[in-house]
């Protein structure tokens, strides 16, 4: 069938991912999927870390869908090698661990976003959307808090947070950078980066993923503070 001209500038309209699964039938149905959703297109579909440099670096996709748990390596090292040729990808790690450290592994590796494969499609779609929009973001359902967990967000770090800065941490929470946050918060932006940087410290942790995942972990935000 002809495409029409309307089909084919949606066509380069699309979001363009490549998925990385060792398990090709799902890494097809998900292709397929996306495809179906007129607002992404997948580019392909490789089952290891070689193929996925490069099929990346042919391409060039606007996102990288990547299965943490390849067969016989770890897609965080081949998002590492894809992050070191395209230092502008953008890497969403798929997985089924829904361990919160795995998150922070994810972010060491350079991923900008995290959902795992129990949850639903449109929650894949989701992230998806919110990483390509220049966000970090991890799926609302990772957020099932461990058993015996703080519920009160308890702990010296969680003390010694400031309000202003339980603020922030919030925003990011929502995968909001920066420059958004100190427009909302009617601060120059070089005050929220201090205030970010804060929160680093205070927290232990190295990048926004960290920070998210920890205050979830230490029950400063909840999953419905991500709304």
């Amino acid at each position: 069938m002809i495409s029409s001209d309307q089909d084919i500038v949606g066509e380069q309209d699309a979001i363009r991912v490549l998925i990385v699964d060792d398990h090709n039938m799902f890494a097809e149905l998900l292709g397929v999927a996306l495809g179906n959703s007129s607002e992404f297109r997948c580019v392909g579909t490789a089952q290891t870390g070689a193929q996925a440099l490069a099929l990346a670096v042919h391409h060039q996709p606007d996102l990288v869908l990547m299965d943490i748990q390849l067969r016989r390596e770890s897609g965080l090292d081949a998002t590492r090698k894809i992050r070191d040729a395209l230092p502008d990808a953008v890497v969403v790690v798929l997985s089924a661990h829904q361990d919160p450290q795995w998150v922070v592994r994810a972010a060491h590796a350079g991923a900008s976003a995290f959902a795992p494969k129990s949850g639903s499609f449109s929650e894949i779609l989701t992230v998806l959307r919110t990483a390509h929009n220049g966000h970090m973001f991890i799926a609302p359902s990772v957020y099932s808090r461990p058993a015996g967990a703080p519920k009160d967000g308890s702990g010296p770090a969680v003390r010694s947070l400031t309000a202003r800065e339980r603020e922030v941490l919030v925003l990011m929470g929502k995968g909001m950078v920066p420059a958004t946050m100190a427009v909302l918060l009617g601060i120059s932006l070089n005050t929220c980066r201090g205030y970010v940087k804060s929160i680093h410290s205070k927290l232990s942790v190295q990048s926004q993923l960290e920070a998210v995942v920890t205050a979830q972990r230490l029950g400063i935000i909840d999953a419905s503070d991500e709304s």
